[in-house]
């Protein structure tokens, strides 16, 4: 049987060329994936930027830690409780830093900081002189907006948390590590008195050793004044060396969001990679042997046993799965640099990522390359050995069924189980439908059972696409369907990365689009403002211009403030929770907060409104703590309704130092939009703030979420398509070489060349609509699916489909098939396979 297989492999190389092809592209893929994603999570943090030239540096603790049952649970602050003036004290030659809101109006986002700590980074002067009195500031090159000029000597506004004031620009530095407003140190220290760091230039043992006994002494104190205190001690504090001083770098939580982020996105193109593979290269295999029904027929005539066909396609099968498997595990982590700095260029993936040398990802890539052809082959063996020598010239001609009990057992059960998935996420959880990681596995489910039962839809596919065809002038459209309706399990096969391709783009794309149209209807439909207020940058509103705004004629100004609140769940693990604060008497007129019992206005410094994922009931208290480690009991006095857009609502005596992040502005009965319009941008002028409209923000919203959204996706796509799109080809390549003889027969019985390749591009067309309907199907019964689910939260919403990348990428696969279907005609009549009349 080696013999044979290895003669067999000589002699129907192009259709091994194919499954060969597959294969290599599926392990490779999959290894590619697997280095990329090696990569970032293995790329080390960056180094030390904001205290770059500072040996040691002291910060307070910013983790709260909690005694759960089960020992110590901690989780990290929202809100920085800063260091003691009295650890400051024990450190005479340190710089005392403090970092706080702070940007030129109108300027790129910036933080503010003492003179002293210019040398920190370090970021030298460039221009000017340091900052000396109360009115003086330096600006380093990255806080000035891009091609203003140098404004030395000019007087500027600087907007701070506490208000919008004029400044003169005295210096101008380094770009350094953010963009930073430089203040004389008491002018510093009396916006902001909060230290949140010393920078030392000494021994990081005698360090240590004064922060330890400093704390000690606090202890010793604060156990003494009151040893129930709820508060969290402000004395602790941690000192930082190495590449720890990275620790409360500026980028830190957005350097650990992006690395996050590209895992997400890595991690879920490495599983679509691996589930394409299995799909496509299953299907190759399948088709490879499907058109060799003959030969298998023969070999059983001749009195070849059941047994010595499967040996030979399992050999075939090793053969192929271990040189292309081989292949594609070496050549894959190749393409690991390229695919990181295109995700770098999307800004799916770090700047810093480093490129893994791992040997894991092709280690695993190989033996699932050699798995997935076996099991490919493997169903297909078992078809081919049932043939019966009596039976064997019926099989040859004709597929005598398209569909065996196993797949009708195994696609049905597919579907199913995709089902199945789609009403649980219905009935239990709609709010997660749109969820990434519960929307994508029901894709891929959808996809097998479309793939699995395609068979059976080719012949009512095939008949409503061909008939157009059939009342066009000659024969073509009556030999292409009638080459279809023949061999129904082929044709579904060539038709399989069709659906693949289509059907992802369709269903991811769409779902996302659906997805962000609801999550922005979550959100923009409570609102009953017809004005917003919002800050241009992540800073917040600062307080002179709220309180501005409250003094406005005409309008109603209701704020929110992000903040956090910890529970200790099951009194095991802290978890940090979202909380809105405002004000209960405020907020109701200008936003609709959806309640399932309670009432708003029991809100109260001693009261929390809560979503239903807390858990809780109405009236129970609830121990907490807030977003500088103080512990509060508070009442649940409200629970909020299914798909409230926020997680729970407290009073603003619980935000501390947190910036509104909107102003809702409602108008009065008689005020005129244009006049409250023009107050409001008067009102925001000089304060990095914006006044929108209702529509204006929602479609801002909306834009913005389609943008984050998007490009994780277009990245998984991207990757997936370039593989399918190459397997279509493959597989178009082995159809057309495999109807020779019909070419042959058509030139026989008159049939010019021409007519011949329209025969040939007709085929290549009629496949690629037979898996645009699949993908089209399979598309809208997931789509369907998350509507359900989505409509329960938000009320009846459309569909939105990406109309423009799907025709594209459906006209790309048109293109694909009918080059490759022309094009492998015209060679194998060059190579002297067609006939000559």
């Amino acid at each position: 049987m080696l013999i044979i297989a290895l003669a067999t492999l000589r002699t129907r190389w192009v259709s091994f060329l194919g499954s060969f092809a597959a294969l290599f592209l599926g392990t490779a893929l999959i290894a590619a994936m697997g280095q990329v994603l090696a990569s970032t999570v293995g790329t080390p943090d960056r180094g030390p930027q904001r205290y770059a030239a500072a040996p040691v540096v002291v910060v307070p603790d910013g983790q709260l830690t909690v005694q759960g049952r089960q020992g110590a649970t901690s989780a990290p602050l929202a809100e920085p409780r800063g260091l003691s003036p009295e650890l400051a004290a024990r450190f005479p030659g340190a710089v005392v830093d403090r970092v706080f809101p702070a940007r030129l109006a109108g300027g790129p986002p910036a933080v503010g900081r003492p003179w002293s700590a210019a040398r920190t980074a370090p970021q030298r002067l460039t221009d000017g002189r340091a900052p000396a009195g109360d009115g003086e500031i330096a600006v380093s090159a990255s806080a000035l907006t891009a091609g203003a000029g140098t404004p030395l000597g000019d007087e500027v506004t600087v907007v701070t948390a506490g208000a919008a004031k004029a400044y003169t620009v005295v210096g101008v530095t380094a770009a350094g590590p953010e963009g930073t407003v430089f203040f004389a140190d008491t002018a510093a220290a009396a916006l902001s008195p909060r230290i949140d760091a010393l920078a030392l230039w000494e021994p990081a043992a005698a360090v240590r050793e004064a922060v330890d006994d400093s704390g000690a002494q606090a202890d010793d104190s604060g156990a003494q004044a009151d040893h129930n205190s709820a508060q969290a001690d402000p004395n602790s504090a941690q000192v930082l060396t190495g590449a720890d001083r990275a620790l409360p770098d500026p980028a830190r939580a957005e350097d650990a969001r992006a690395r996050n982020n590209a895992n997400t996105v890595v991690g879920i193109a490495g599983g679509f990679a691996a589930f394409v593979a299995v799909f496509v290269v299953s299907s190759t295999f399948a088709f490879a042997v499907s058109q060799r029904r003959r030969e298998f027929a023969l070999l059983r005539t001749v009195g070849a046993t059941r047994r010595q066909v499967r040996r030979m396609v399992h050999a075939e099968a090793w053969l192929i799965a271990v040189a292309a498997s081989a292949l594609g595990a070496l050549a894959g982590p190749s393409a690991t640099r390229p695919v990181l700095d295109w995700l770098i260029g999307l800004g799916a993936a770090p700047a810093w990522t480093v490129a893994s040398g791992s040997a894991v990802p092709s280690v695993v890539a190989f033996p699932t390359g050699v798995l997935v052809a076996l099991l490919g082959a493997a169903a297909a063996a078992r078809r081919a050995g049932r043939v019966t020598a009596s039976q064997a010239l019926r099989e040859a001609a004709v597929e005598s069924r398209a569909m065996t009990p196993a797949r009708w057992v195994l696609g049905l059960g597919t579907l199913g189980t995709a089902l199945v998935c789609m009403a649980v996420t219905a009935v239990g959880d709609p709010s997660s439908a749109a969820n990434n990681k519960t929307a994508m596995p029901v894709v891929m489910l959808l996809v097998a059972a479309a793939g699995l039962l395609s068979p059976v839809a080719v012949a009512p596919v095939t008949r409503l696409l061909a008939a157009p065809l059939e009342r066009l002038r000659g024969a073509t459209g009556t030999v292409v369907s009638g080459a279809a309706l023949a061999s129904s399990r082929q044709t579904a096969l060539v038709a399989a990365p069709v659906l693949v391709t289509i059907g992802l783009t369709a269903a991811l794309l769409g779902g996302a689009a659906t997805g962000d149209a609801a999550k922005t209807a979550l959100r923009t439909e409570p609102v009953r403002a017809e004005y917003l207020v919002l800050p241009d940058g992540g800073s917040g509103l600062d307080r002179q211009l709220v309180s501005e705004l409250r003094k406005l004629p005409g309008v109603d100004v209701a704020t929110s403030a992000p903040t956090s609140l910890y529970t200790l769940e099951g009194d095991t693990v802290l978890i940090r929770r979202p909380v809105e604060a405002v004000d209960p008497k405020e907020l109701p007129a200008a936003l609709e907060v959806p309640l399932a019992s309670g009432s708003f206005e029991e809100l109260d410094d001693h009261g929390v409104v809560v979503s239903p994922f807390w858990g809780k009931r109405l009236g129970d208290k609830v121990p907490l703590w807030r977003a500088d480690g103080s512990k509060v009991s508070l009442t649940v006095v409200g629970l909020l309704g299914e798909g409230t857009a926020a997680d729970a609502y407290t009073t603003r005596a619980h935000a501390f130092s947190a910036l509104p992040s909107v102003a809702y502005v409602k108008l009065r009965e008689g005020t005129a939009p244009t006049a409250a319009e023009a107050l409001l941008r008067k009102a925001t002028a000089g304060h990095n703030a914006h006044a929108v409209t209702k529509a204006e923000w929602t479609r801002d919203d909306g834009a913005r979420g389609r943008s984050a959204s998007r490009i994780g996706l277009l990245a998984v796509l991207a990757i997936i398509l370039a593989y399918t799109a190459i397997a279509l080809v493959s597989t178009v390549l082995m159809a057309t070489a495999d109807r020779v003889p019909e070419r042959r027969a058509l030139r026989l019985l008159g049939a010019r060349r021409s007519q011949v390749l329209r025969f040939v591009a007709a085929e290549a067309l009629l496949v690629v609509g037979i898996g645009t309907v699949l993908a089209a199907g399979t598309a809208a019964l997931g789509l369907a699916g998350l509507w359900i689910s989505l409509a329960q939260l938000t009320g009846p919403i459309g569909i939105s489909l990406p109309w423009g990348t799907i025709a594209a990428v459906t006209g790309g696969c048109v293109l694909l098939a009918v080059s490759a279907a022309v094009g492998s005609a015209l060679l194998t009549d060059r190579a002297g396979l067609g006939a000559r009349v």
